[in-house]
């Protein structure tokens, strides 16, 4: 992988495509460091400055108008789920690399940039190549960052193993790499988070590039839908929702557990136990507490 230096500050309207490609082709009208195959990766902040997602106001009203639901808080830090279901910090917006008193948002629809930049690519060197928006997140259990696809196009965005065998024999059931996940950091390895370069080129990985006129999934596929993650609430909200009982919070708790796994959970609570308690643990597993009292509870 490698990045090229010289794409100058993008601003709203500008030619996304033309600006790659000229610094790709180190100001050449000729875009030759692209082959069929490549994987194009550009960072979600210059795809937002092309589009015009650059605004003046306070960050924090920027958040609160991307957010679809705080997934968790520590101080000033905010987990959210985003209106394109990411579930990242501050909902993605970003107020570095951007003149003081701006903000930038993430694009509107990243799978779109993608498929849009992977089309003018096509149409202006006549290269096949698949195309990768990056965004920078944290991960759960882990310091620090690393870049992964918001946006993908023209590219299998994870590669399933599953019913394939290793070189032992043995069957692989839920393997299920993430290659955009995995190339977006490895661009991140070439571009460097101070260097001003927003653009990477991936090569070697040909076989995950689609044919022409084929844009796959997009890297929306790698979201999990509402309710599919195990840590829907952070560990206090998680307390409190449950605690609350609203009926709009359930969905984040999954789907309504077995009726064994909920009496498991409950027998753990302590004998003198209240009703507010016990309807609590049966909330979080997708039960109220007259129905466990009425359909579940052993008799």
């Amino acid at each position: 992988m490698w990045a090229p230096d010289g794409l100058p500050e993008v601003a709203a309207g500008d030619d996304l495509a033309g600006l790659v490609l000229a610094a790709l082709a180190h100001g050449s009208a000729d875009a030759t460091a692209l082959a069929d195959g490549d994987v194009l990766c550009v960072t979600s902040k210059v795809v937002s400055k092309a589009e015009g997602r650059t605004r003046v106001g306070s960050r924090d009203a920027a958040i609160e108008e991307e957010t679809v639901r705080v997934v968790a808080r520590r101080g000033a830090t905010r987990i959210v789920r985003t209106r394109l279901g990411l579930t990242v910090a501050a909902a993605g917006v970003d107020a570095s690399n951007v003149e003081a008193g701006s903000v930038v948002l993430l694009p509107l629809d990243p799978d779109a940039s993608a498929r849009s930049l992977r089309r003018e690519v096509r149409a202006r060197t006549g290269r096949n190549v698949g195309v990768v928006v990056t965004d920078t997140a944290g991960r759960a259990w882990r310091e620090g960052q690393t870049d992964i696809a918001i946006g993908a196009a023209g590219l299998r965005v994870a590669e399933d193993h599953a019913g394939r065998t290793d070189p032992h024999g043995n069957l692989l059931t839920v393997t299920l790499p993430a290659v955009a996940d995995e190339i977006a950091g490895a661009a991140e390895l070439a571009q460097g988070k101070l260097s001003a370069r927003p653009v990477a080129v991936v090569r070697g990985r040909g076989d995950l590039v689609l044919p022409p006129g084929e844009d796959g999934p997009g890297a929306t596929s790698l979201v999990r839908p509402e309710g599919g993650d195990l840590f829907g609430w952070g560990a206090r909200e998680a307390v409190v929702r449950a605690l609350a009982g609203d009926p709009a919070d359930r969905e984040a708790f999954g789907a309504r557990a077995p009726a064994d796994e909920l009496a498991a959970a409950l027998d753990r609570l302590p004998r003198a136990a209240d009703r507010t308690a016990l309807a609590a643990v049966c909330f979080a597993h997708g039960w109220s507490l007259e129905d466990w009292e009425r359909d579940g509870s052993p008799r």
